[in-house]
């Protein structure tokens, strides 16, 4: 029997499992796929098929349907072609800055699609609920909330593979973003302070995909033999990496970081991005866990799984 998820969200459909290989058959040649209850399915394949098949999954995305392969073979342990270590620090003003100063500018995926979503979602409030207008309103909905995620993760996923591609180390903040993230709206006994502005911070945050990013990263490092190193966030923007003096009056502006004792300038966020390498230099000399520890959704070994398009 396939196992169902009931797995739903914005954009996205219910998935089902098939976790025994005995319960379907997969021609390459012809790119297709047999599937119990629904036969012979031709499919558009992303990759060829390393190893051997083990389980299927389908799932339902905005409309369309895919069908992920997951295979077992055996590989090499890899040794990374790179050999330097960079420390990054996100933001939104600046998606990620590079400790040697580079920079990449934020996408805003959600920003630029958001007046539109929104008169697609007042068009479909008033449409009569699970009529035919409310669904196809609902539809153009869940579309745009696709293409919203696509366009985000096509982006995250091109800024992940050129930085695991030129580093063996990559240092990062061990940020909570759902607890930074969190309403300030409080209750009717306790009512929150400055609700609207930071529902707008609250919004801008999760519209960078900050664990996305690192959740790449790891597993792309760990494909090419490298590691994510996760450190304490606290005063990586109020320290001097000069003289190691530490003061909040160190950061005069957003972007200007300026020590109130040595005299040392800088953009803000380079000097982040500094002391968080130095703060992962510190934490591997002193045999500290190199990740937080905190359950993510691993990526299995490079090109052992297939995304396959059902068409």
């Amino acid at each position: 029997m396939n196992q169902w998820d009931g797995k739903a969200g914005k954009g996205m459909g219910d998935s089902f499992r098939y976790p025994d290989q005995k319960q379907f058959k997969i021609d390459e040649a012809n790119s297709r796929v047999f599937l119990p209850k629904l036969g012979w399915i031709r499919y558009r394949n992303s990759r060829d098929m390393l190893g051997t098949a083990k389980n299927i999954t389908v799932s339902g995305n905005g409309g369309k349907w895919f069908v992920s392969i997951q295979t077992e073979r055996e590989v090499d342990s890899p040794v990374p072609t790179a050999t330097s270590a960079v420390g990054i620090d996100v933001g939104i003003a600046r998606f990620a800055t590079l400790s040697d100063g580079r920079f990449i500018e934020p996408l805003n995926s959600f920003r630029k699609h958001e007046q539109r979503l929104a008169r697609y979602q007042r068009a479909m409030s008033r449409k009569t609920k699970f009529s035919s207008n409310w669904k196809k309103a609902k539809a153009k909905v869940t579309k745009l909330h696709t293409r919203i995620a696509n366009v985000r993760r096509d982006f995250l996923h091109k800024a992940t593979t050129t930085i695991s591609q030129n580093h063996a180390m990559v240092c990062l903040e061990d940020l909570r973003v759902r607890n930074m993230s969190r309403s300030a709206a409080g209750s009717s006994e306790a009512p929150g302070r400055n609700v609207r502005a930071k529902a707008g911070l609250n919004k801008a945050v999760l519209d960078q995909g900050w664990f996305e990013f690192r959740r790449q990263l790891e597993y792309k490092l760990a494909w090419r033999g490298g590691q994510v190193v996760a450190v304490n966030p606290r005063n990586t923007s109020r320290t001097c990496p000069c003289c190691g003096h530490v003061a909040k009056e160190n950061r005069q502006t957003q972007a200007r970081f300026a020590c109130v004792a040595c005299g040392y300038e800088n953009h803000a966020d380079v000097v982040g991005a500094i002391n968080i390498l130095a703060a992962g230099y510190a934490v591997l000399a002193c045999g500290g866990m190199v990740q937080s520890g905190r359950p993510v959704k691993q990526e299995p070994a490079e090109a052992t799984t297939q995304g396959l398009a059902l068409v």
